[in-house]
């Protein structure tokens, strides 16, 4: 079968260009931490052709493009309670359950919202 084009000459390299660019896209989205990993990434290659009116010549349009994984949804949990005059309120919850205190990565002990309960640098503690 005789080649009819090369791509990595096609249009002066333009075609292998540009489908390089979009490679590079789908590996920075698959190396992306916030994407799943097993969605599929995909480049599409578009080749356009039209003739001109004696049918000796024809305008090709070359597009490629990338579909990319979306980035994750992000969950996190908000804690609801009511203020003094009864309208509703929430903060989100840092502890891992309502309730429940944690160090947090100051090694002081909040609570389940994250406010400071007992703080060990303004007690003079060890804690640097």
């Amino acid at each position: 079968m005789t080649k009819i084009i090369n791509l990595s000459d096609f249009a002066d390299g333009a075609v292998a260009e540009r489908v390089n660019i979009e490679l590079q896209k789908a590996l920075e989205n698959l190396a992306d931490p916030n994407t799943d990993p097993k969605k599929a990434r995909t480049i599409t290659v578009k080749i356009t052709m039209k003739g001109d009116d004696k049918r000796d010549l024809a305008n090709v349009t070359v597009t490629a493009n990338t579909k990319l994984a979306p980035a994750k949804d992000i969950e996190t949990r908000i804690v609801l309670d009511r203020d003094g005059r009864g309208k509703v309120v929430g903060q989100e919850l840092k502890s891992g359950a309502k309730g429940q205190t944690f160090v947090d990565d100051d090694g002081d002990v909040s609570s389940d919202t994250g406010e400071k309960i007992i703080s060990f640098k303004k007690q003079g503690g060890s804690n640097q």
